[in-house]
Protein backbone atom coordinates (compact mmCIF):
# COMPACT_ATOMS: atom_id res chain seq x y z
CA UNK A 1 0.00 0.00 0.00
CA UNK A 2 1.52 3.38 -1.27
CA UNK A 3 -0.81 6.44 0.19
CA UNK A 4 -0.05 9.55 -0.68
CA UNK A 5 -0.71 12.59 1.93
CA UNK A 6 -0.34 15.95 -0.27
CA UNK A 7 1.12 18.66 1.29
CA UNK A 8 -1.95 21.15 1.58
CA UNK A 9 -3.82 18.54 3.56
CA UNK A 10 -1.42 18.66 5.96
CA UNK A 11 -2.09 20.10 9.24
CA UNK A 12 -0.82 24.09 9.33
CA UNK A 13 -0.21 26.15 12.31
CA UNK A 14 1.52 29.91 11.49
CA UNK A 15 3.01 31.35 14.89
CA UNK A 16 4.93 33.85 12.99
CA UNK A 17 7.80 32.80 14.25
CA UNK A 18 7.20 29.26 13.09
CA UNK A 19 4.79 27.91 10.07
CA UNK A 20 4.35 24.26 10.75
CA UNK A 21 2.99 21.72 8.64
CA UNK A 22 1.89 18.59 10.53
CA UNK A 23 2.17 15.10 8.59
CA UNK A 24 -0.12 13.61 11.63
CA UNK A 25 -2.19 15.07 14.82
CA UNK A 26 -0.16 17.35 16.83
CA UNK A 27 -1.01 20.34 19.10
CA UNK A 28 -3.97 21.75 18.05
CA UNK A 29 -3.75 19.77 14.74
CA UNK A 30 -6.26 16.54 15.45
CA UNK A 31 -7.08 14.24 12.63
CA UNK A 32 -8.35 10.80 13.63
CA UNK A 33 -7.24 8.66 10.59
CA UNK A 34 -3.49 10.35 11.35
CA UNK A 35 -2.58 9.45 14.69
CA UNK A 36 1.18 8.28 13.08
CA UNK A 37 2.54 5.75 11.28
CA UNK A 38 3.66 2.68 13.09
CA UNK A 39 5.76 3.74 15.40
CA UNK A 40 6.43 7.26 14.08
CA UNK A 41 4.19 9.23 15.86
CA UNK A 42 5.18 13.31 14.64
CA UNK A 43 6.78 14.53 11.17
CA UNK A 44 6.31 18.40 11.67
CA UNK A 45 7.80 20.28 8.37
CA UNK A 46 8.78 23.05 10.08
CA UNK A 47 10.08 26.68 8.75
CA UNK A 48 11.97 28.90 11.69
CA UNK A 49 12.03 32.83 11.45
CA UNK A 50 15.64 33.85 12.06
CA UNK A 51 16.93 35.05 15.62
CA UNK A 52 13.65 32.66 16.97
CA UNK A 53 13.11 29.35 18.27
CA UNK A 54 11.99 26.75 20.85
CA UNK A 55 12.67 28.00 24.50
CA UNK A 56 12.79 25.47 26.94
CA UNK A 57 10.55 22.64 27.42
CA UNK A 58 10.37 19.20 28.41
CA UNK A 59 9.84 15.93 27.28
CA UNK A 60 9.97 12.28 27.80
CA UNK A 61 10.01 8.56 26.62
CA UNK A 62 9.96 9.95 22.80
CA UNK A 63 13.07 9.93 20.35
CA UNK A 64 13.36 12.67 18.53
CA UNK A 65 14.90 13.16 15.18
CA UNK A 66 15.80 16.73 13.72
CA UNK A 67 16.94 16.86 9.92
CA UNK A 68 17.78 20.20 8.77
CA UNK A 69 16.65 20.92 5.45
CA UNK A 70 18.44 24.41 5.24
CA UNK A 71 19.47 27.07 7.56
CA UNK A 72 20.95 25.67 10.71
CA UNK A 73 19.49 24.87 14.44
CA UNK A 74 21.15 25.60 17.34
CA UNK A 75 20.63 23.04 20.65
CA UNK A 76 20.76 23.35 24.53
CA UNK A 77 19.68 20.65 27.73
CA UNK A 78 18.99 19.84 30.78
CA UNK A 79 22.03 17.66 30.26
CA UNK A 80 24.78 20.42 29.53
CA UNK A 81 24.58 19.49 26.08
CA UNK A 82 24.70 22.39 23.25
CA UNK A 83 25.51 22.48 19.61
CA UNK A 84 24.61 23.77 16.28
CA UNK A 85 23.27 21.48 13.72
CA UNK A 86 23.40 22.78 9.73
CA UNK A 87 21.74 22.11 6.77
CA UNK A 88 21.58 18.06 5.63
CA UNK A 89 22.68 17.37 9.21
CA UNK A 90 21.14 15.27 11.69
CA UNK A 91 20.77 15.39 15.89
CA UNK A 92 18.35 12.80 17.80
CA UNK A 93 17.63 13.14 21.08
CA UNK A 94 16.69 10.00 23.90
CA UNK A 95 14.58 12.10 25.92
CA UNK A 96 14.69 8.72 28.56
CA UNK A 97 12.88 9.48 31.90
CA UNK A 98 12.71 13.19 31.10
CA UNK A 99 14.86 15.91 29.54
CA UNK A 100 14.33 20.03 29.17
CA UNK A 101 15.71 21.42 25.45
CA UNK A 102 15.22 24.46 23.90
CA UNK A 103 15.98 24.64 20.08
CA UNK A 104 17.04 28.39 18.95
CA UNK A 105 17.66 29.33 15.20
CA UNK A 106 20.39 31.92 15.97
CA UNK A 107 20.59 32.55 12.09
CA UNK A 108 20.05 35.42 10.15
CA UNK A 109 17.90 33.67 7.85
CA UNK A 110 15.27 31.65 8.40
CA UNK A 111 15.83 27.60 9.20
CA UNK A 112 13.73 24.47 7.80
CA UNK A 113 13.83 21.51 9.44
CA UNK A 114 11.81 18.06 9.64
CA UNK A 115 11.34 17.35 13.42
CA UNK A 116 10.17 13.53 13.80
CA UNK A 117 9.22 11.53 16.85
CA UNK A 118 9.43 7.92 16.94
CA UNK A 119 8.19 5.87 19.67
CA UNK A 120 11.20 4.65 22.27
CA UNK A 121 11.66 0.67 23.17
CA UNK A 122 12.98 1.68 26.23
CA UNK A 123 11.21 3.98 28.59
CA UNK A 124 12.70 5.14 31.76
CA UNK A 125 16.49 5.57 30.65
CA UNK A 126 18.74 8.25 30.88
CA UNK A 127 18.30 10.80 28.11
CA UNK A 128 20.44 11.49 25.45
CA UNK A 129 22.06 13.38 22.71
CA UNK A 130 24.01 13.56 19.81
CA UNK A 131 24.72 14.81 16.31
CA UNK A 132 26.27 14.64 13.12
CA UNK A 133 27.49 15.70 9.83
CA UNK A 134 26.34 13.53 6.51
CA UNK A 135 27.67 15.36 3.65
CA UNK A 136 25.37 15.33 1.22
CA UNK A 137 27.19 14.19 -1.93
CA UNK A 138 27.99 11.18 -0.16
CA UNK A 139 24.70 9.86 -0.34
CA UNK A 140 24.18 10.98 -4.21
CA UNK A 141 21.43 8.36 -5.92
CA UNK A 142 21.35 5.90 -2.37
CA UNK A 143 20.22 5.89 0.97
CA UNK A 144 22.82 6.62 3.33
CA UNK A 145 22.03 5.92 7.35
CA UNK A 146 21.23 8.28 9.57
CA UNK A 147 20.60 6.93 12.55
CA UNK A 148 19.25 3.71 14.03
CA UNK A 149 18.45 1.47 17.00
CA UNK A 150 21.33 -0.40 16.33
CA UNK A 151 24.45 0.83 18.20
CA UNK A 152 27.04 -0.67 15.56
CA UNK A 153 25.63 1.24 12.55
CA UNK A 154 27.96 3.91 11.57
CA UNK A 155 25.19 6.67 12.33
CA UNK A 156 23.22 8.18 15.45
CA UNK A 157 21.50 5.83 18.04
CA UNK A 158 18.02 6.15 19.24
CA UNK A 159 16.22 3.79 21.39
CA UNK A 160 13.81 2.25 18.83
CA UNK A 161 13.60 -0.17 15.90
CA UNK A 162 14.12 2.23 13.38
CA UNK A 163 16.18 4.02 10.48
CA UNK A 164 16.10 7.01 9.05
CA UNK A 165 18.07 7.61 6.21
CA UNK A 166 18.94 10.69 3.39
CA UNK A 167 19.80 10.55 -0.17
CA UNK A 168 19.83 13.04 -3.13
CA UNK A 169 18.79 11.94 -6.90
CA UNK A 170 19.23 14.08 -9.78
CA UNK A 171 16.13 14.38 -12.25
CA UNK A 172 15.64 11.13 -14.59
CA UNK A 173 17.47 9.10 -12.09
CA UNK A 174 15.79 6.16 -9.93
CA UNK A 175 16.99 4.36 -6.35
CA UNK A 176 15.69 0.84 -4.86
CA UNK A 177 15.37 0.11 -1.31
CA UNK A 178 14.35 -3.38 -0.47
CA UNK A 179 11.83 -2.84 2.52
CA UNK A 180 10.05 -5.47 4.86
CA UNK A 181 6.39 -5.80 4.04
CA UNK A 182 5.39 -5.58 8.17
CA UNK A 183 6.83 -2.56 8.44
CA UNK A 184 6.03 0.84 7.73
CA UNK A 185 7.75 3.45 6.10
CA UNK A 186 6.97 7.26 5.53
CA UNK A 187 9.22 9.30 3.08
CA UNK A 188 9.16 13.06 2.25
CA UNK A 189 10.91 14.27 -0.79
CA UNK A 190 11.61 17.49 -2.11
CA UNK A 191 10.45 17.72 -5.48
CA UNK A 192 7.91 15.61 -7.32
CA UNK A 193 8.63 11.65 -7.55
CA UNK A 194 6.98 8.33 -8.22
CA UNK A 195 7.11 5.42 -5.62
CA UNK A 196 6.54 2.60 -7.38
CA UNK A 197 4.51 4.48 -10.33
CA UNK A 198 2.28 6.11 -7.37
CA UNK A 199 3.51 10.36 -8.42
CA UNK A 200 3.67 12.11 -5.16
CA UNK A 201 4.39 16.16 -5.27
CA UNK A 202 7.24 18.34 -3.31
CA UNK A 203 6.95 17.65 0.51
CA UNK A 204 3.42 15.21 0.46
CA UNK A 205 3.94 12.59 2.87
CA UNK A 206 4.02 9.10 1.15
CA UNK A 207 3.07 6.10 3.70
CA UNK A 208 4.23 2.53 2.54
CA UNK A 209 3.35 -0.78 4.28
CA UNK A 210 3.27 -4.14 2.34
CA UNK A 211 5.83 -3.53 -0.03
CA UNK A 212 9.21 -5.70 -0.48
CA UNK A 213 10.69 -3.46 -2.84
CA UNK A 214 10.01 0.39 -3.39
CA UNK A 215 11.41 2.51 -6.61
CA UNK A 216 11.57 5.65 -6.31
CA UNK A 217 12.30 7.63 -9.64
CA UNK A 218 12.70 11.45 -9.62
CA UNK A 219 11.01 14.17 -11.65
CA UNK A 220 13.15 16.91 -10.71
CA UNK A 221 16.29 17.14 -8.34
CA UNK A 222 15.25 15.46 -4.93
CA UNK A 223 16.40 15.06 -1.58
CA UNK A 224 14.74 12.21 0.07
CA UNK A 225 14.16 11.65 3.95
CA UNK A 226 12.73 8.30 4.66
CA UNK A 227 12.06 6.85 8.12
CA UNK A 228 11.68 2.71 8.00
CA UNK A 229 9.68 1.67 11.41
CA UNK A 230 7.78 -0.92 13.18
Amino acid sequence: MIDIRPFETLGHANHGWLDARHHFSFASYYEPARMGWGAIRVWNDDTIAAKSGFPPHPHRDMEIVTYVRTGAITHQDSMGNKGRTGAGDVQVMSAGRGVQHAEYNLEDEATTLFQIWIETDRPGVEPGWGQMPFPKEAREGSFQLLASGNADDDALTINADAKILGATLKAGTSLDYTANPARHLYLVPSAAVTVNGVAAKARDGIAITGEGSIRIEAEADAELVLVDAR
